[in-house]
Protein backbone atom coordinates (compact mmCIF):
# COMPACT_ATOMS: atom_id res chain seq x y z
CA UNK A 1 0.00 0.00 0.00
CA UNK A 2 1.35 3.26 -0.99
CA UNK A 3 2.14 5.68 2.20
CA UNK A 4 -0.36 8.76 2.32
CA UNK A 5 0.88 12.30 1.90
CA UNK A 6 0.09 14.70 3.93
CA UNK A 7 0.88 18.28 3.49
CA UNK A 8 -0.13 19.80 6.96
CA UNK A 9 -0.44 24.01 7.58
CA UNK A 10 -2.45 26.52 7.35
CA UNK A 11 -4.46 28.05 4.51
CA UNK A 12 -5.77 31.75 3.99
CA UNK A 13 -7.51 33.53 5.44
CA UNK A 14 -5.53 34.99 6.98
CA UNK A 15 -3.40 35.43 4.55
CA UNK A 16 0.33 35.47 5.96
CA UNK A 17 3.15 33.75 3.45
CA UNK A 18 3.18 30.35 5.14
CA UNK A 19 -0.49 30.05 4.99
CA UNK A 20 -0.29 31.40 1.11
CA UNK A 21 2.60 29.15 0.46
CA UNK A 22 0.79 25.68 1.59
CA UNK A 23 -2.19 26.66 -0.20
CA UNK A 24 0.24 27.26 -3.71
CA UNK A 25 1.88 24.28 -2.90
CA UNK A 26 -1.08 22.27 -2.39
CA UNK A 27 -2.74 23.45 -5.79
CA UNK A 28 0.19 22.04 -8.03
CA UNK A 29 0.62 18.84 -6.32
CA UNK A 30 -3.12 17.93 -5.52
CA UNK A 31 -3.84 15.90 -8.49
CA UNK A 32 -1.19 13.29 -7.31
CA UNK A 33 -3.27 12.53 -4.51
CA UNK A 34 -1.36 14.67 -1.77
CA UNK A 35 -3.76 15.30 0.86
CA UNK A 36 -4.09 18.66 3.15
CA UNK A 37 -5.33 19.08 6.75
CA UNK A 38 -5.82 22.78 7.21
CA UNK A 39 -8.31 25.12 9.27
CA UNK A 40 -11.74 26.33 7.13
CA UNK A 41 -11.58 23.59 4.71
CA UNK A 42 -14.02 21.71 2.80
CA UNK A 43 -13.93 18.17 3.46
CA UNK A 44 -13.30 16.81 -0.04
CA UNK A 45 -11.64 13.48 -1.30
CA UNK A 46 -7.95 15.38 -0.42
CA UNK A 47 -9.15 17.63 2.30
CA UNK A 48 -9.62 17.27 5.66
CA UNK A 49 -10.50 20.36 7.89
CA UNK A 50 -8.88 20.36 11.62
CA UNK A 51 -8.62 22.55 14.23
CA UNK A 52 -5.30 22.37 16.20
CA UNK A 53 -6.26 24.50 18.91
CA UNK A 54 -8.71 21.98 19.85
CA UNK A 55 -6.65 19.05 19.59
CA UNK A 56 -8.83 18.59 15.74
CA UNK A 57 -5.58 16.80 14.69
CA UNK A 58 -5.84 13.80 17.50
CA UNK A 59 -8.87 12.44 15.72
CA UNK A 60 -7.16 12.95 12.25
CA UNK A 61 -3.99 11.26 13.14
CA UNK A 62 -6.00 8.12 14.34
CA UNK A 63 -7.72 7.38 11.65
CA UNK A 64 -5.51 8.91 8.72
CA UNK A 65 -2.12 9.32 10.30
CA UNK A 66 -0.96 5.80 10.32
CA UNK A 67 2.30 5.28 8.68
CA UNK A 68 1.95 8.41 7.08
CA UNK A 69 4.52 11.22 5.70
CA UNK A 70 3.27 14.34 6.98
CA UNK A 71 4.74 17.61 5.72
CA UNK A 72 4.34 20.24 8.31
CA UNK A 73 3.76 23.80 8.10
CA UNK A 74 2.60 24.70 11.62
CA UNK A 75 4.31 26.30 14.24
CA UNK A 76 2.76 24.74 17.35
CA UNK A 77 5.40 21.99 17.87
CA UNK A 78 9.02 23.50 17.34
CA UNK A 79 9.08 27.37 16.82
CA UNK A 80 6.56 28.19 19.61
CA UNK A 81 5.91 24.66 21.18
CA UNK A 82 2.71 23.74 22.85
CA UNK A 83 2.93 21.91 26.28
CA UNK A 84 -0.13 20.15 25.14
CA UNK A 85 -0.05 19.52 21.65
CA UNK A 86 4.06 18.34 21.67
CA UNK A 87 3.68 15.22 23.90
CA UNK A 88 0.72 13.76 22.40
CA UNK A 89 2.20 14.68 19.15
CA UNK A 90 5.12 12.86 19.76
CA UNK A 91 3.35 10.21 21.53
CA UNK A 92 1.01 9.28 18.49
CA UNK A 93 4.30 9.35 16.37
CA UNK A 94 5.56 6.43 18.61
CA UNK A 95 2.19 4.76 18.13
CA UNK A 96 1.26 5.81 14.72
CA UNK A 97 4.85 5.48 13.18
CA UNK A 98 4.18 8.13 10.83
CA UNK A 99 7.27 10.26 9.48
CA UNK A 100 7.18 13.92 10.40
CA UNK A 101 9.49 16.39 7.68
CA UNK A 102 9.46 19.52 9.56
CA UNK A 103 9.11 22.43 7.41
CA UNK A 104 10.97 25.87 9.38
CA UNK A 105 9.96 29.02 8.00
CA UNK A 106 10.18 30.88 10.93
CA UNK A 107 13.05 33.19 10.24
CA UNK A 108 13.16 35.03 13.84
CA UNK A 109 13.56 31.64 15.26
CA UNK A 110 16.98 31.70 15.80
CA UNK A 111 17.17 35.11 18.23
CA UNK A 112 13.98 33.99 19.83
CA UNK A 113 15.22 30.87 21.30
CA UNK A 114 17.48 32.78 23.40
CA UNK A 115 14.52 34.47 25.17
CA UNK A 116 12.38 30.76 25.52
CA UNK A 117 11.63 29.60 28.93
CA UNK A 118 13.35 26.69 30.25
CA UNK A 119 10.19 24.67 29.82
CA UNK A 120 9.98 25.93 25.99
CA UNK A 121 13.70 25.40 25.85
CA UNK A 122 12.78 21.32 26.86
CA UNK A 123 9.46 21.10 24.50
CA UNK A 124 11.36 22.38 21.60
CA UNK A 125 14.53 19.79 21.92
CA UNK A 126 11.75 17.02 22.38
CA UNK A 127 10.31 17.91 19.53
CA UNK A 128 13.28 18.51 17.72
CA UNK A 129 14.81 14.95 18.95
CA UNK A 130 11.57 13.42 17.11
CA UNK A 131 11.67 15.23 13.81
CA UNK A 132 12.95 12.98 11.21
CA UNK A 133 14.11 15.54 8.30
CA UNK A 134 14.08 19.10 8.49
CA UNK A 135 13.18 21.63 5.59
CA UNK A 136 14.58 25.19 6.10
CA UNK A 137 13.52 27.89 4.05
CA UNK A 138 16.86 30.19 4.46
CA UNK A 139 20.46 29.33 5.40
CA UNK A 140 20.69 30.79 8.60
CA UNK A 141 17.40 28.51 10.20
CA UNK A 142 19.54 25.68 9.03
CA UNK A 143 22.57 26.83 10.79
CA UNK A 144 20.78 27.75 13.89
CA UNK A 145 19.65 23.74 13.83
CA UNK A 146 22.82 21.92 12.93
CA UNK A 147 25.29 24.29 14.79
CA UNK A 148 23.77 25.75 17.55
CA UNK A 149 21.20 22.74 18.15
CA UNK A 150 22.91 20.37 17.12
CA UNK A 151 20.85 18.30 14.92
CA UNK A 152 21.40 15.40 13.96
CA UNK A 153 18.86 14.45 11.46
CA UNK A 154 19.22 15.72 7.67
CA UNK A 155 18.18 19.28 7.23
CA UNK A 156 17.63 20.56 4.16
CA UNK A 157 17.03 24.14 2.79
CA UNK A 158 14.68 25.12 0.09
CA UNK A 159 13.36 28.37 -0.77
CA UNK A 160 9.98 28.40 -0.29
CA UNK A 161 8.99 31.03 -3.39
CA UNK A 162 6.72 29.36 -5.72
CA UNK A 163 5.27 30.16 -9.34
CA UNK A 164 1.97 31.78 -8.64
CA UNK A 165 -0.84 30.14 -10.70
CA UNK A 166 -2.94 32.56 -13.15
CA UNK A 167 -6.28 33.46 -11.84
CA UNK A 168 -9.45 35.78 -13.28
CA UNK A 169 -8.54 39.21 -11.97
CA UNK A 170 -11.26 40.99 -9.63
CA UNK A 171 -12.93 44.42 -9.53
CA UNK A 172 -11.15 46.32 -6.61
CA UNK A 173 -13.42 47.63 -4.08
CA UNK A 174 -14.80 51.51 -4.70
CA UNK A 175 -12.97 52.48 -1.82
CA UNK A 176 -9.62 51.32 -3.07
CA UNK A 177 -10.53 52.31 -6.85
CA UNK A 178 -11.20 56.07 -4.94
CA UNK A 179 -7.43 55.93 -3.42
CA UNK A 180 -5.73 54.82 -6.51
CA UNK A 181 -7.02 57.85 -8.07
CA UNK A 182 -6.77 60.59 -5.20
CA UNK A 183 -3.21 60.12 -4.86
CA UNK A 184 -0.66 61.34 -6.85
CA UNK A 185 1.54 57.74 -5.89
CA UNK A 186 0.92 55.01 -3.83
CA UNK A 187 2.98 53.02 -1.37
CA UNK A 188 2.09 49.63 0.20
CA UNK A 189 3.57 47.33 2.28
CA UNK A 190 2.41 43.68 4.06
CA UNK A 191 2.23 42.65 8.07
CA UNK A 192 0.32 43.13 10.99
CA UNK A 193 0.26 45.74 13.70
CA UNK A 194 3.08 44.92 15.86
CA UNK A 195 6.55 46.76 16.24
CA UNK A 196 8.63 43.88 14.37
CA UNK A 197 6.14 44.40 10.96
CA UNK A 198 7.93 47.70 10.43
CA UNK A 199 4.59 49.71 9.59
CA UNK A 200 5.06 52.82 12.15
CA UNK A 201 8.60 53.48 10.03
CA UNK A 202 7.81 53.13 6.55
CA UNK A 203 4.34 55.41 7.87
CA UNK A 204 6.79 58.13 8.82
CA UNK A 205 9.02 57.74 5.93
CA UNK A 206 5.76 58.67 3.38
CA UNK A 207 4.81 61.09 5.95
CA UNK A 208 8.66 62.46 5.37
CA UNK A 209 8.20 62.27 1.88
CA UNK A 210 4.67 63.85 1.63
CA UNK A 211 5.82 66.94 3.86
CA UNK A 212 9.24 67.34 1.13
CA UNK A 213 7.79 66.84 -2.19
CA UNK A 214 3.97 68.92 -1.31
CA UNK A 215 2.77 65.41 -3.54
CA UNK A 216 -0.15 63.58 -2.21
CA UNK A 217 1.46 60.53 -1.54
CA UNK A 218 -1.00 57.58 -0.25
CA UNK A 219 -0.17 54.34 1.61
CA UNK A 220 -2.09 51.11 1.37
CA UNK A 221 -1.21 48.69 4.95
CA UNK A 222 -2.28 45.40 3.90
CA UNK A 223 -3.09 43.68 7.48
CA UNK A 224 -2.78 40.44 8.17
CA UNK A 225 -4.37 40.49 11.23
CA UNK A 226 -3.44 37.24 12.47
CA UNK A 227 -2.29 39.53 15.59
CA UNK A 228 -2.29 42.87 16.87
CA UNK A 229 -1.01 45.32 18.79
CA UNK A 230 -4.30 48.27 19.75
CA UNK A 231 -1.78 50.52 21.00
CA UNK A 232 0.67 50.19 18.47
CA UNK A 233 -2.00 50.39 15.58
CA UNK A 234 -3.77 53.79 16.72
CA UNK A 235 -0.39 55.59 16.95
CA UNK A 236 0.30 54.29 13.48
CA UNK A 237 -2.92 55.41 11.72
CA UNK A 238 -3.58 58.55 13.99
CA UNK A 239 -4.57 61.80 11.60
CA UNK A 240 -2.91 60.25 8.73
CA UNK A 241 -6.27 59.96 6.28
CA UNK A 242 -3.29 59.68 3.63
CA UNK A 243 -3.01 55.54 4.77
CA UNK A 244 -6.02 53.19 3.37
CA UNK A 245 -5.91 49.84 6.06
CA UNK A 246 -7.00 46.53 4.00
CA UNK A 247 -7.24 43.36 6.37
CA UNK A 248 -6.98 39.90 5.23
CA UNK A 249 -7.26 40.78 1.50
CA UNK A 250 -7.40 37.58 -0.53
CA UNK A 251 -4.03 36.82 -1.88
CA UNK A 252 -4.81 37.58 -5.66
CA UNK A 253 -6.37 41.09 -4.69
CA UNK A 254 -3.28 41.53 -3.05
CA UNK A 255 -1.29 41.32 -5.95
CA UNK A 256 -3.90 43.29 -7.76
CA UNK A 257 -2.89 46.21 -5.76
CA UNK A 258 0.37 45.77 -5.68
CA UNK A 259 0.17 46.08 -10.18
CA UNK A 260 -1.57 49.52 -9.45
CA UNK A 261 1.21 50.51 -6.95
CA UNK A 262 4.22 52.88 -7.67
CA UNK A 263 6.57 51.13 -4.71
CA UNK A 264 6.27 48.15 -2.42
CA UNK A 265 7.95 48.38 1.23
CA UNK A 266 8.26 45.34 3.21
CA UNK A 267 9.06 46.22 6.84
CA UNK A 268 9.47 43.24 8.78
CA UNK A 269 12.54 42.58 11.13
CA UNK A 270 12.76 38.98 11.04
CA UNK A 271 12.42 38.23 7.47
CA UNK A 272 12.78 34.69 6.07
CA UNK A 273 12.60 34.74 3.01
CA UNK A 274 10.34 37.63 1.40
CA UNK A 275 7.86 36.02 -0.37
CA UNK A 276 5.81 39.26 -1.25
CA UNK A 277 9.15 41.28 -2.10
CA UNK A 278 9.55 38.63 -5.43
CA UNK A 279 5.54 38.79 -6.00
CA UNK A 280 5.90 42.60 -5.90
CA UNK A 281 8.33 42.51 -8.31
CA UNK A 282 6.80 40.10 -10.73
CA UNK A 283 3.89 42.83 -10.62
CA UNK A 284 6.13 44.99 -12.07
CA UNK A 285 7.20 47.47 -9.22
CA UNK A 286 9.99 48.22 -6.95
CA UNK A 287 10.65 47.26 -3.42
CA UNK A 288 12.52 48.72 -0.70
CA UNK A 289 12.77 45.93 2.15
CA UNK A 290 14.46 45.29 5.56
CA UNK A 291 17.31 42.89 5.13
CA UNK A 292 16.17 39.05 4.75
CA UNK A 293 17.30 35.97 3.06
CA UNK A 294 16.80 37.71 -0.58
CA UNK A 295 18.19 40.90 -1.49
CA UNK A 296 18.38 40.33 -5.71
CA UNK A 297 16.72 43.23 -7.22
CA UNK A 298 15.69 45.30 -4.01
CA UNK A 299 16.41 48.09 -2.02
CA UNK A 300 17.68 47.51 1.24
CA UNK A 301 17.68 49.25 4.66
CA UNK A 302 18.22 48.16 7.93
CA UNK A 303 15.30 47.93 10.48
CA UNK A 304 15.89 50.66 11.95
CA UNK A 305 17.30 53.00 9.55
CA UNK A 306 14.60 55.18 8.45
CA UNK A 307 16.87 58.15 6.75
CA UNK A 308 17.82 54.69 4.62
CA UNK A 309 14.05 53.84 4.19
CA UNK A 310 13.08 57.67 3.04
CA UNK A 311 15.58 57.99 0.87
CA UNK A 312 14.96 54.95 -1.29
CA UNK A 313 11.34 56.16 -1.30
CA UNK A 314 12.69 59.45 -2.81
CA UNK A 315 14.39 57.69 -5.65
CA UNK A 316 11.98 54.77 -6.68
CA UNK A 317 9.18 57.52 -6.70
CA UNK A 318 10.86 59.81 -9.23
CA UNK A 319 12.76 57.41 -10.86
CA UNK A 320 12.33 53.23 -11.28
CA UNK A 321 14.29 51.23 -13.61
CA UNK A 322 12.22 49.13 -14.90
CA UNK A 323 14.03 47.64 -17.03
CA UNK A 324 15.75 46.08 -14.03
CA UNK A 325 12.80 44.77 -12.44
CA UNK A 326 12.00 42.59 -15.55
CA UNK A 327 15.31 41.27 -15.18
CA UNK A 328 14.74 40.14 -11.91
CA UNK A 329 11.25 38.96 -12.37
CA UNK A 330 12.41 36.80 -15.22
CA UNK A 331 15.28 35.30 -12.76
CA UNK A 332 12.91 34.69 -9.93
CA UNK A 333 10.15 33.12 -12.19
CA UNK A 334 12.96 30.11 -13.19
CA UNK A 335 13.94 29.53 -9.81
CA UNK A 336 10.33 28.99 -8.64
CA UNK A 337 9.65 26.66 -11.16
CA UNK A 338 13.06 24.84 -9.95
CA UNK A 339 11.78 25.20 -6.06
CA UNK A 340 8.40 23.40 -6.95
CA UNK A 341 10.16 20.34 -8.46
CA UNK A 342 12.30 19.99 -5.12
CA UNK A 343 9.08 20.39 -2.57
CA UNK A 344 7.50 17.56 -5.32
CA UNK A 345 10.66 15.46 -3.97
CA UNK A 346 9.97 16.45 -0.48
CA UNK A 347 6.29 15.70 -0.28
CA UNK A 348 7.30 12.19 -2.04
CA UNK A 349 10.76 11.62 -1.11
CA UNK A 350 11.44 10.36 -4.41
CA UNK A 351 9.67 12.65 -6.68
CA UNK A 352 5.77 12.57 -6.86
Amino acid sequence: MARRIVLLGPCPPPYGGVAIFTKGLFEFVRDSGVELWSEGLQKGPQTRPTNYRRLGLVPLLLTRGRGARIIDQYHFLLEYPNPLMVPIWIGLKLLLRFKWIKVVHDGSLPSRYQTFSPLRKFLFGLSARSVDEFVTVNDNIGQFLRDEMGVSQTVKTVNALLPIQPVEPQALSPELESAFTRFDKVVVSTGVFIPSYGFAPVADAVETIRRESGNNIGLVLIDGAFIRDDEYRNTVLRQREWIVELERVPHPQVLQIFRRSNVFVRGFRYEGYGLSRIEAIWCGIPVIAARGEESRGILLYDFEDTEALVAHLRKVLTDSNLKEIDHWAAVFQREAEENLERWKHILAATGI
